[in-house]
């Protein structure tokens, strides 16, 4: 005879647990990026303008 049904213990539910404390090692400020997207913006243009021979 077979046995009504067979439960098992929930544990978490699925859900995984990553580190909460994760610290990365690389911190940028948003000014800092958008000075440096700004310099590859000018970098940018002043390649193109030099290869169209502008300059």
């Amino acid at each position: 005879m077979a046995q009504d049904r067979i439960t098992m213990p929930s544990g978490m539910g699925g859900l995984t647990r990553y580190f909460d404390e994760y610290k990365s090692k690389i911190s940028l400020k948003p000014g800092h990026v958008i000075i440096l997207v700004i310099a590859v913006i000018i970098i940018l243009i002043i390649l193109n303008a030099w290869l169209s021979g502008v300059f």
